[in-house]
């Protein structure tokens, strides 16, 4: 029992001596800065007022000298300044304070027939620090510090029985009803933020179940509908050598190259589905997309119809001297980015504006990388327009791979009915331009759906280069039919992995 007794009066005086760690000011996370600065103007104007007052009473009821009197008035209201933020460093100073005030009026002439041995106005600063002191510290603390104003009112009227008028029992009840309802409200008040901070928590949790729920909807429906119908198209262009007799090396040429275009997307698309099944997948690994494929894809949309000349100029490129030019290559998120930004255009010019000259250069002047695509009109009446109609999901599509690597992108129609696309990327985009999203944005919007159309009217195809900076490479020549559906396709395979990314 006596050892209980021991522990526990040990545990309250450490908390006496151990403040609360945090320093903010009281009510310091209300919303409104009025309510965080009212403790402020409250503890200067109980001190503005107690400090004359006490002062005034001493000197004056209570006889006792001027420079005494002025020293504990200080003592015991000038700490109400320092409850704002550290309240139990000021009760140890109040409450000194207030004791040495309560011993000292023993010897002071005018003592007899008045309140001791708390005054008035001690009674008023000590309950204003104890509401302090309640809303900041421990119920520990707090314990401790009612027993302790118990502790010192009993002795002192036990010290003086006959000159007790009774403040000692007045103190002891209000400052146990003070500080009782200072430790309510504050824990009321962090019950209800708790409260609030689970409520945010758990709106997010739902929020990031539905965004869950819609991905693996959308990774369903893409499996159930897009790579179903891909997987019958690759099947059926395998299969049409052995089906259709005496087929000429042209059409079985024809159709190895659709086969071999649903392949690819097809393997983008279970990528693409991999991302979209698990929350924390981080892609497959497989090499992405970059600039040394430009040439595979002009070659592509050369047999297609479209006449593509293609300029390529970057650090790290030998020149014509046999020496390296420049200093190191883009980022592979930019190489990636300017790729699919070309396939786009490409596909647009196939379907919009079939058989239209089209130059693509890509430069890095100023340590940045320059995507110009540029078409003509489609020939008249030759070649008439693919599609006519298009949902612009292309050119959000470029929009967002630009942004993600902090660069710009222009696009329009050219005043000979052509239509021009100039992207403008930075080799080394910035730490947060990560080049994870770019590898997931690389497999699920390719190719546009966009593609088709915020311009179907003028030649159809939503991709740029300048004109004057497109230099000739070489001009491809082959088959035109070939490419068309490889790159419808593709195309439509890139729309589906743009609708979802």
């Amino acid at each position: 029992m006596v050892p209980d007794l021991r522990d526990g009066l040990r545990s309250l005086g450490t908390a006496l001596a151990t403040p609360a760690a945090s320093h903010e000011p009281l009510l310091g996370h209300a919303s409104s800065r009025l309510v965080q600065r009212l403790p402020y103007v409250l503890a200067f104007a109980f001190t503005v007022v107690l400090l004359p007052s006490t002062v005034q009473l001493l000197t004056n009821d209570y006889k006792m000298p001027g420079g005494l009197a002025g020293a504990l008035g200080v003592a015991q209201t000038a700490p109400l300044l320092l409850a704002v933020t550290r309240p139990l460093p000021a009760w140890w100073i109040v409450f000194t304070a207030d004791l040495v005030g309560a011993l000292t009026l023993l010897a002071a002439d005018g003592t007899a027939g008045r309140p001791w041995p708390w005054p008035p106005t001690v009674i008023v600063g000590y309950l204003v620090l104890c509401l302090a002191l309640a809303l900041r510290e421990s119920r520990r603390t707090l314990l401790a510090v009612w027993l302790a104003t118990v502790t010192a009112s009993i002795t002192l009227g036990f010290v003086a029985p006959e000159r007790s008028e009774g403040t000692n029992v007045l103190l002891i009840v209000l400052s146990g009803a003070v500080l009782l309802l200072g430790a309510t409200l504050r824990e009321r008040a962090e019950a209800q933020r708790r409260l609030a901070e689970q409520e945010t928590i758990s709106e997010a949790e739902r929020a990031q179940r539905t965004l869950l729920e819609e991905r693996a909807r959308i990774a369903r429906e893409l499996h159930d509908v897009v790579a179903h119908h891909m997987s019958v198209i690759t099947v059926q262009a395998d299969s049409a050598p052995y089906r259709i007799a005496e087929m000429s090396p042209e059409a079985r040429e024809e159709f190895g190259s659709i086969a071999a275009t649903a392949r690819e997307s097809l393997t983008e698309m279970r990528r693409l589905l991999g991302v979209l099944r698990s929350e924390h997948s981080r892609g497959e690994r497989d090499p992405q997309p970059g600039l040394e494929r430009l040439e595979q894809l002009v070659e592509a949309t050369v047999r297609a119809g479209v006449p593509t000349e293609l300029s390529v100029s970057l650090p790290g490129d030998e020149g014509e001297d046999g020496t390296t030019v420049g200093g190191p290559g883009p980022a592979p998120a930019v190489t990636l980015s300017a790729y699919r930004i070309v396939q786009e255009a490409l596909a647009n010019v196939v379907r919009h504006a079939p058989g239209a000259r089209t130059r693509i250069s890509v430069t890095a002047p100023e340590d940045q990388l320059s995507v110009l695509v540029v078409n003509g009109p489609s020939p008249e009446p030759e070649a008439a327009p693919l599609e006519t109609a298009g949902t612009g999901h292309g050119l959000v599509g470029m929009r967002e791979r630009v942004r993600l690597v902090g660069g710009s992108l222009e696009v329009g129609p050219l005043p000979d009915g052509g239509f021009r696309v100039a992207a403008r990327l930075p080799l080394n985009p910035p730490v947060t331009a990560l080049e994870e999203p770019q590898e997931t944005a690389g497999n699920g919007t390719d190719g546009a759906d966009g593609t088709d159309g915020e311009n179907p009217g003028n030649a159809g195809n939503e991709k740029a280069a300048d004109a004057g900076e497109a230099k000739g490479g070489g001009l491809y020549t082959k088959d035109r039919q070939d490419t068309t559906d490889r790159q419808d396709t593709k195309s439509r395979q890139d729309t589906k992995g743009s609708a979802t990314g």
